[in-house]
């Protein structure tokens, strides 16, 4: 005997379910994993709790991502890079956090945090470019955005970096005290300079932050928008006011922050135990914050959107250092600890390559996929030398 075919109603539960679990697979990993890492963790598990808390990490960054791109989309031009920048580097953030409060058990751990500062810009302008850049060349021959945009970051995280190289000379030289004196002077340094941008950015010279009128940027996004308008959007945070959402992102923050202190508490022992490098650590860490983030410019390359992979690359590593090291610094302070901006001459050298290589591959206003590859043949070469210096 045949049996009944399933009815339309049950088709449509079953389209609906999937559909469903395809929107929020990101909240549901990150609520699994979360509480499998909380699990590992009191069962004394130490590698399936790093693990299981790296993945909810990643997971809830994407979901943190995904508003913030929502977010972005509402927002004009140089505020909607603003959004997605800093939600990711909040992450960067609270994950090195973490690893500073080990510093007050684990003096190697401050080493980690150096080896993440650093690695979050060469991720974002080796990796999340790179790939970007990559991907979008094999679709279009050539990508063009504001020229002015990459001469302005360039010329900013040059300077930036030039900064840090002030502690670094000095701790050949000087006593603890003064090498940390000097960092705190660098900092303030960096966020003064930071204030400056942020009006250059925002007030006087917004322009040099949007797509030129020749970019194919408008006639895309115009397409893209008319699509839109004819699909009904029954995604949640689609339908949340920039309000709700944006308390969405700070909760969503919240849980990563609370998961990042299980990481750091279970993982500084287990990168001792291993003898991974500082240099690898931070890179790991990198990778994980930045992961979502190069999720979005691949989607904007695809969309020929360089433009906003360019502001989303080199803003977050204008953050990254100008702010996310302050804000480090402080919280260190806070709690005992001095962090002082030594950063080792693989760093910075690493730092100052990158900055110039970003600066050759799109001082032109244009990019095509051979750029993409040697920025990501850079980053094979930072994670080997990473990966072996001690």
């Amino acid at each position: 005997m045949d049996s009944k075919p399933p009815s339309s109603q049950t088709i449509h539960r079953h389209n609906a379910t999937l559909h469903f679990l395809a929107e929020y697979s990101d909240i549901l990993l990150g609520t699994l994993f979360g509480a499998s890492a909380i699990y590992f963790h009191l069962s004394h598990s130490p590698y399936l709790s790093v693990l299981s808390a790296a993945i909810a990490i990643g997971s809830f960054s994407i979901t943190v991502s995904e508003i913030a791109e929502i977010l972005a989309e509402r927002l004009e031009e140089p505020y909607a890079s603003f959004v997605l920048t800093f939600s990711a580097v909040a992450v960067e953030i609270i994950l090195l956090f973490m690893i500073v409060r080990e510093g007050v058990h684990n003096p190697a751990a401050l080493e980690t945090v150096k080896g993440g500062i650093i690695s979050a810009v060469i991720v974002d302008m080796n990796v999340l470019l790179g790939l970007a850049v990559f991907i979008g060349g094999l679709s279009y021959k050539e990508q063009e955005h504001n020229e002015d945009t990459s001469s302005t970051y360039t010329t900013i995280l040059l300077v930036a970096s030039s900064a840090l190289l002030v502690p670094s000379i000095l701790t050949y030289t000087e006593d603890s005290n003064t090498l940390f004196h000097a960092s705190v002077m660098i900092a303030l340094l960096l966020i003064s300079f930071y204030i400056a941008i942020f009006i250059f950015q925002t007030r006087t010279h917004s322009h040099f932050f949007k797509a030129t009128a020749k970019s194919r940027l408008f006639r895309i996004k115009k397409h893209r928008d008319e699509e839109e308008d004819e699909e009904d959007e029954d995604y949640l945070f689609d339908r949340l006011s920039n309000v709700w959402n944006f308390a969405a992102i700070f909760g969503f923050i919240f849980v990563i922050g609370m998961l990042a202190e299980l990481f750091a508490t279970d993982g500084m022992p287990i990168a001792r135990e291993m003898g991974i490098s500082a240099g690898l650590a931070g890179l790991i860490i990198a990778i994980i914050a930045v992961a979502p983030e190069i999720m979005t410019a691949i989607k904007a390359a695809r969309d020929d959107e360089i433009q906003r992979v360019i502001n989303i690359a080199m803003g977050a590593s204008t953050v990254s250092i100008m702010l996310t090291v302050p804000i480090l610094m402080g919280l260190a302070y806070l709690n005992g600890i001095e962090l002082t901006l030594d950063f080792n001459a693989f760093q910075v050298g690493a730092l100052i390559l990158t900055i110039i290589l970003a600066w050759k591959t799109t001082d032109d206003g244009e990019t095509n996929y051979f750029e993409g590859i040697s920025h990501m043949m850079f980053f094979v070469g930072y994670a080997i030398i990473a990966t072996l210096y001690h």
